[in-house]
């Protein structure tokens, strides 16, 4: 029996079933068993791949995009640069890559980089080489300076809490233990005053998902982007709106039980982008594909530039990562993107006004 299972285990036993978010929170981030503060997740050797670790054309075009933001705001000088989980860094190096010969932006910039796990801001500290970023835990410690902001792959990974309906209420999912073994159970039925607005679109049965965390961080992005100028990129797997059982665990790239492997696994779910969108007190763009939002910003050129450099199995790989990154079969239409901006501003590029 592995350690994390094993606190889980005493944990129920001393204070009874824990919700979806205890468990994710537990999972993901305990200070010494954690998945994300115990190991680097990403890569081929890892257990998932993310769109920056695919291609640089990802992170190329999501920086010349942020670059553009900025200058359709009259460059501000000095801003705040900052990304929300940052992974191995490969993202913002591909930003800073992209963006060295826009006039101004890089003696403006200040880098900030959001991330919780001591293994991983060691690794993009190695990868960037720029002992001038800031690592922060919140984005409430972020300066008072106009922000442009991206996180990739990050409000996923925030912890999510499950309701069933039942009638006019509510029954949390939960998860609780039989000897050894992680179950789900159902609580009792109680009203849920966060989820009145769904009682018009679901039915007894219909599971429901809820994530505290993400539009409290959308409302604050939201007042720093309206309040002092700047853009924000929000691009994840999800859509408009939560309904049913999205809690997913990806192990050496398949997916596994969410409960078989805790500690041991990616925990995440699809991001309800509507929370987000309600919350901000800046404007907000239409709910984007990701592919549609690449494509707009010139990546099959770019792939075609990149292309006809290469031959073999190089040129090969970079038509695959291509497809990979745009196909509705793929990652094109599953991932979505949202910007924040300020009220009467353009959107960012990439996004339809």
């Amino acid at each position: 029996m592995t350690a994390m299972r094993q606190h889980l285990l005493a944990r129920i036993a001393a204070t009874g079933p824990l919700s979806v978010a205890d468990y994710m929170t537990e999972c993901l981030l305990h200070p010494t068993l954690g998945y994300y503060t115990t190991r680097d997740p990403f890569g081929a050797m890892g257990d998932f791949t993310t769109a920056p670790e695919i291609s640089q054309m990802f992170g190329e075009l999501v920086g010349l995009a942020l670059a553009q933001s900025w200058l359709d705001q009259g460059a501000p000088a000095p801003f705040a640069l900052a990304e929300a989980g940052p992974g191995r860094g490969t993202l913002m190096d591909d930003i800073l890559r992209a963006t060295r010969n826009v006039p101004g932006f890089h003696a403006a910039m200040r880098i900030y980089l959001i991330e919780a796990s001591p293994l991983l801001r060691a690794r993009q500290l190695t990868v960037l080489g720029r002992a001038d970023a800031n690592w922060i835990d919140q984005i409430d410690e972020l300066p008072d300076l106009p922000l442009f902001f991206v996180a990739n792959e990050f409000f996923d990974a925030l912890p999510i809490r499950q309701f069933q309906r039942d009638g006019d209420g509510w029954r949390e999912r939960r998860i609780t233990a039989q000897g050894n073994d992680l179950h789900f159970a159902l609580g009792g039925v109680a009203p849920q005053p966060a989820l009145a607005h769904r009682l018009a679109d679901t039915a007894t049965g219909d599971l429901v998902e809820i994530c505290t965390a993400a539009p409290a961080m959308a409302a604050a992005l939201g007042h720093c982007i309206q309040t002092r100028g700047g853009a924000a990129l929000i691009i994840d797997y999800g859509d408009w709106r939560s309904q049913g059982d999205t809690l997913q665990a990806l192990r050496a790239h398949e997916p596994v039980d969410p409960l078989s492997a805790p500690g041991q696994s990616d925990l995440t779910a699809h991001v309800d982008f509507e929370a987000l969108a309600l919350a901000t007190p800046s404007a907000y763009s239409r709910l984007t594909p990701q592919g549609l939002f690449l494509e707009r910003l010139g990546i099959t050129a770019r792939a075609q530039t990149l292309a006809d450099r290469l031959s073999g199995a190089a040129r090969d790989s970079l038509i695959a990562a291509h497809r990979r990154l745009t196909h509705p079969e793929e990652m094109g239409t599953l991932f979505k993107t949202l910007a924040l901006f300020p009220k009467g501003a353009t959107p960012p590029p990439g996004f339809a006004p």
